[in-house]
This record gives C-alpha cells, sequence and structure tokens, in this order.
C-alpha cells in the first residue's frame, strides 16, 4: 500500500530489479509488470468497490518524474471526491500527503483485505504462491 491513503486503497507497485523506464526491461519482462499492475488494480477494484458503493474506477500510472526507479501507481477513485478533483489526477490534491492521510494501523484491515484479494487473483491467473510478492 501507498504511503498515503487520501484515496484509501492507494497502492505501490515496485519493480524489483534495477530499472528506470519500461522500456528498460526486456518485453517479456515489461509484461510481466504490467500484468502485476493490472492484477493489483483488479484486487483494487474488487476490494474497495465491496468496502464502498461510491468506488467509481482504479486509475493505472507509470511515472518517474521524481523517483527513478520503475514503478507503477493504483490509485482508486470515489464518487464522494470533491467535484474540483474528481476528474483530475490524484496529484492535483493539496492535502495529498497530510499527516492525517499516513498510512497507520487504522489501515491494518484495508491491507489484509487487499493482500489476501491479490493472492486470491494470483492463484486463480495460475501464478505461483508468492507471485503477488514478486
Amino acid at each position: 500500500m501507498g504511503d498515503t491513503q487520501h484515496l484509501p486503497g492507494y497502492c505501490l507497485l515496485l519493480y524489483r530489479g534495477e530499472a528506470n523506464h519500461l522500456t528498460d526491461l526486456p518485453r517479456s519482462e515489461r509484461a510481466d509488470f504490467l500484468l502485476d499492475m493490472s492484477l493489483l488494480g483488479e484486487a483494487v477494484q474488487n476490494v474497495c468497490s465491496a468496502l464502498d458503493p461510491q468506488f467509481r474506477r482504479a486509475n493505472y500510472e507509470v511515472l518517474g518524474n521524481s523517483w527513478p526507479h520503475l514503478h507503477a501507481h493504483v490509485h482508486p477513485r470515489y464518487n464522494w471526491e470533491p467535484p474540483a478533483h474528481r476528474s483530475s489526477p490524484v496529484w492535483s490534491y493539496p492535502d495529498r500527503k497530510d499527516p492525517r492521510h499516513q498510512l497507520d494501523s487504522r489501515h491494518d484491515a484495508l491491507r489484509t483485505k487487499l493482500a489476501d484479494e491479490l493472492r486470491r487473483i494470483t492463484a486463480e491467473a495460475g501464478m505461483g504462491p508468492d507471485a503477488a510478492l514478486r
């Protein structure tokens, strides 16, 4: 899970090896990374939509402007978001990193549900038991 939870369920996928850009990877590894991102998004969507009827969608981002290591963001989006931000990138929230949104023990149940769902999805996809942790 991401270190800030202003949108509950925000997750970050980190590439385990050394890479700055998606194109630094051989094509088969790119495909694996993008599949992992989609499976993480599926877990976020399943869990967040079950917990909050205001869940709207999952947004996916592969950036790298501020941290030169390959990673992807999966942001749940909700209908309860303020109209000024509902259709904007999450980076437009001025209080996104406010300490009140920090990941902490309040999020343990959500973290457990996301991890369990990710394990279920990766098993269903025919991946090994540790695929969600690769």
